[in-house]
């Protein structure tokens, strides 16, 4: 089988920081990485379950809600993947994930769709870890810019 392209990344020099993952077509993926690659600290389940709530509904009800096509947790729990429509220029794509972690940074109130009825896991929920996790990628979004999109080598 191919090797899929994420996996040719090398995570040895990976940090955290927003990249772009590939480009299909229109469809643009970014990396947002939230941990640094095997370093011992992982972004833990209930808290990135909810981050999930939190950034999905956030990117779906933002002006660029037409071209948001998919936001999703990274299976090795070291960030998530935000896939938009080419439509979503490179820099709009960094101010919306800048501005989805203000928004879960400040965020108070109830979780976006974690009803029994909404969600497959609706106990699985940490509001203050989802919270914190964005609150760490304030700082490092604050000045990216989109030269820093590209994968360290």
């Amino acid at each position: 089988m191919r090797t899929i392209s994420s996996f040719t990344i090398n995570h040895d020099i990976l940090d955290v920081g927003m990249y772009t993952s590939r480009i299909d077509g229109d469809v643009v993926t970014y990396d947002i990485r939230m941990k640094k690659p095997n370093a011992g600290e992982y972004l833990d389940d209930n808290g990135l379950h909810t981050f999930e709530h939190l950034f999905a509904t956030f990117a779906r009800n933002s002006k660029y809600s037409e071209g948001v096509v998919y936001v999703g947790p990274m299976g090795c729990r070291t960030g998530f993947y935000l896939l938009v429509r080419d439509s979503v220029t490179p820099k709009d794509a960094i101010s919306l994930v800048y501005d989805a972690m203000r928004f879960i940074a400040d965020y108070e109130g109830e979780i976006p769709g974690s009803a029994k009825r909404e969600c497959g896991n609706y106990a699985a929920h940490d509001l203050v870890a989802a919270k914190k996790y964005a609150g760490d990628m304030l700082p490092v979004l604050e000045t990216w810019t989109t030269e820093k999109l590209a994968y360290p080598e």
